[in-house]
Parts: C-alpha cells; sequence; structure tokens
C-alpha cells in the first residue's frame, strides 16, 4: 500500500510540473495563432482528464486555472 502512494505522489507532482509548463504556455504573447490556442484547448482537456482523479488540491487549482485560460474572453460593448 506505501508503494502505491508513493507512486500516487510521484504523478500528482508530475502533473503540478506539467500543469505549471501549460500555463505559461498558454500566455497570449505565446499561443497567438488560432492552430496554437487549439493545441493548447487540446493541452488542457488533456490535462484535466488526468487531473480528475487525482486528490492533490495543487492539481485541481492548476486545472481551474488551465481551464479559465481557455474560456471565451468576454468583451463590454457599450452602444450609445
Amino acid at each position: 500500500m506505501d508503494r502505491i502512494a508513493s507512486v500516487n505522489r510521484t504523478l500528482d507532482d508530475m502533473l503540478v510540473q506539467l500543469g505549471g509548463m501549460v500555463l505559461r504556455l498558454s500566455s497570449p504573447q505565446v499561443t497567438r495563432t488560432p492552430e496554437e490556442r487549439r493545441a493548447l484547448a487540446c493541452s488542457v482537456h488533456q490535462y484535466s482528464v488526468c487531473a480528475a482523479r487525482s486528490d492533490d488540491p495543487r492539481v485541481h487549482q492548476l486545472k481551474s486555472e488551465l481551464e479559465a485560460t481557455i474560456k471565451p474572453r468576454l468583451r463590454l460593448v457599450v452602444s450609445r
């Protein structure tokens, strides 16, 4: 049982590192083109699938942050 817990901790640490990398790639200065945005959305989706089974709060925090990066940005348009 101790070995399984160790593997889970290692996987969580790897997910945190991976999530940090994807978060850096989510910057508008990095992902400029529609193709890059689609690739980012795929990466975020894959991360979310892997993070769903984790019990580590860091993994879930990163999942939330990543999912927020691919949501469409709303603009407020005022008409007179």
